[in-house]
C-alpha cells in the first residue's frame, strides 16, 4: 500500500466522519446536508485550502526587497529540491513557527512567523526553512491543508451538535432516535477525537522525512535540531494565539503543546526523537 493511497484513504475517512455525523443527527435530510458540505469542503480544500489557511494566521507576503535574505536562502533550497520558488509570508505571531502550504510545488508558500525571525540564527532558519522545502517537494502540503480544512469542519460540526443535544434534545423519534441524547452526545465528543487520530496517523511519519530531506538540502543536520529545540521550548511556554488546533500539523513544530492533553494527541513526533534522528545523520554524513 502506497503512502499516497493510505493518505487519500485517511481523508475519506474524515470524510465518512462527516457523513455519519449528519446522518445520526438529522437522518436522510442530515445525510443529504452532510454528503453536500463533504463534497464542498473536498473541492474547497483542493483549491483553496492554502489561501484559508494564511488568512487564518493573517499571513502576509514578503517581497525580496522585504526579506532579500529569506528569499535568497528559499531560492537556493528550492533549487536543490528541484522545485520553483514558493512565495515567502509572514505570520504577526511572536511563538517561533513555520509552515507550508499549497496544493502543489508549483503553487507552494512558506509562511514564518515575525517570532521566528527573532529567535533562530541564519543556519538555524536555513534548516527551518529546508524542513519546509521538504514538505513541498515530498506533496505533503496539499494533504495537510486538505486534512486540517475537514478536521477543522467536522470539530465545527460536533460542536454544533453538541449545543443542539444540550439544548434541544437530540434526535427526533421520527428520525429513528428516540430521543437518545446521551448517545448523540457522546458522537458530538467522540467525531472530533476521531478526525484528531486521524490527522495524527497523516502527519508523524510526514515529519520524519521532512527533517530528513531537511538535512540533505540544508547540509547541516545539526542546524536543523538546534533550531528543533529552540522551537519546541518556546512552543511550551508560548503558544500561539487565536489559532485552530486542526492546523497543528502544518507547522513545524506543534505549537499547542502548552497543555499535557494537547502533548497527548499530538500530530507530530516527539522532538527529542527527531532531534536525535538527525544527530545520527550528523554523525554518519562525517563518518562518510
Amino acid at each position: 500500500m502506497t503512502s499516497q493511497f493510505k493518505t487519500f484513504l485517511l481523508l475519506g475517512l474524515l470524510t465518512a466522519i462527516i457523513l455519519a455525523v449528519g446522518q445520526y443527527f438529522g437522518g436522510r435530510g442530515g445525510l443529504l446536508i452532510a454528503l453536500a458540505l463533504a463534497l464542498i469542503m473536498n473541492l474547497g480544500s483542493y483549491w483553496y485550502s492554502d489561501k484559508i489557511v494564511l488568512k487564518m494566521y493573517k499571513a502576509r507576503e514578503l517581497s525580496a526587497s522585504e526579506a532579500p535574505m529569506l528569499h535568497e536562502i528559499i531560492e537556493e533550497l528550492a533549487h536543490a529540491a528541484r522545485i520553483p520558488k514558493p512565495r515567502v509570508f509572514v505570520v504577526p505571531q511572536d511563538t517561533p513557527n513555520a509552515f507550508a502550504t499549497g496544493r502543489n510545488p508549483q503553487n507552494a508558500a512558506v509562511a514564518v512567523t515575525s517570532g521566528i525571525l527573532r529567535m533562530l540564527d541564519q543556519e538555524e532558519l536555513r534548516g527551518v526553512l529546508a524542513h519546509e522545502t521538504a514538505h513541498i517537494a515530498h506533496r505533503d502540503i496539499l494533504i495537510q491543508c486538505t486534512a486540517a480544512v475537514l478536521a477543522s469542519t467536522i470539530m465545527t460540526i460536533a460542536n454544533i451538535m453538541q449545543f443542539t443535544v444540550i439544548f434541544g434534545g437530540g434526535r427526533s423519534d421520527e428520525e429513528g432516535g428516540g430521543g437518545n441524547a446521551a448517545a448523540a452526545l457522546l458522537t458530538a465528543f467522540l467525531a472530533p477525537i476521531a478526525a484528531s487520530l486521524i490527522q495524527f496517523a497523516i502527519s508523524r511519519s510526514r515529519e520524519y522525512l521532512a527533517d530528513e530531506g531537511g538535512a540533505l538540502y540544508s547540509g547541516k543536520p545539526l542546524a536543523l535540531a538546534s533550531a528543533l529545540g529552540k522551537l519546541d521550548s518556546a512552543a511550551r511556554s508560548l503558544p500561539i494565539r487565536a489559532g485552530n488546533p486542526s492546523t497543528a500539523p502544518l507547522f513545524i513544530v506543534n505549537p499547542f503543546t502548552a497543555s499535557r492533553m494537547a502533548s497527548l494527541f499530538s500530530t507530530h513526533p516527539p522532538v527529542a526523537e527527531r532531534i536525535a534522528r538527525l544527530r545520527d545523520m550528523a554523525s554518519g554524513l562525517r563518518r562518510g
